[in-house]
């Protein structure tokens, strides 16, 4: 798979972004017409374009591009925002999955992608549930 030059949107003028909004509140159903004819989108491709429109509609600019299967490990830090350098020694304890071309270290993007998505969970996982217990307790009083 090739890189494609980025895309660049400005963000929707302010009455486009609330009508945006509006249709979106509740919703993931997306109908894709291509020359007229209904196309269902896979629920990955789906879910770009809520977050697409989603982006769109609180009048953010948007930069769309694609990645390849494949990256090098300066590529693949950089997706992940962490330095070059933390990323070779996750490779290196076998953290990330990794293929060797050569002497050269090569990351699939999906594995990448995983890693960022088990980080959200376990970032989520850390957080601290709500105290209730000092809710009880003022509410006893």
């Amino acid at each position: 798979m090739a890189l494609i030059a980025p895309r660049v949107t400005s963000g929707l003028p302010a009455d486009q972004a609330r009508n945006l909004a509006r249709a979106l509140q509740d919703s993931n159903d997306i109908t894709v017409f291509v020359d007229g004819t209904v196309h269902r989108l896979p629920d990955e491709a789906r879910d770009a374009v809520v977050d697409l429109l989603t982006r769109l509609s609180r009048g953010d600019a948007v930069t769309v591009s694609s990645v390849a299967e494949m990256l090098t490990t300066s590529q693949a830090a950089e997706l992940a925002g962490i330095s070059h350098t933390y990323l070779r020694n996750m490779t290196d304890r076998g953290e990330i999955p990794v293929e060797y071309r050569g002497t050269h270290r090569r990351i699939r993007t999906s594995d990448i992608v995983a890693w960022l998505e088990n980080q959200k969970k376990n970032q989520a996982a850390e957080e601290p549930a709500p105290d209730t217990q000092d809710d009880a307790s003022t509410s006893a009083e």
